[in-house]
């Protein structure tokens, strides 16, 4: 599930967010990080996937 949720992040990085922590800040700040910047966006989903892998 972790290289299918990367994908998503680099593809569309909210929704890798979303289907690690679900609708918290986390997913908010992904939403306006990308919104600002694609690869912000990226960065930040990569980082929490990594961070909340189980």
């Amino acid at each position: 599930m972790s290289i299918l949720r990367i994908i998503f992040a680099i593809i569309l990085p909210p929704l890798g967010v979303f289907l690690t922590v679900g609708i918290r800040g986390a997913f908010w700040l992904n939403i306006l990080l990308t919104l600002l910047g694609f690869v912000p966006g990226i960065v930040h989903a990569i980082w929490i996937i990594a961070k909340n892998d189980k």
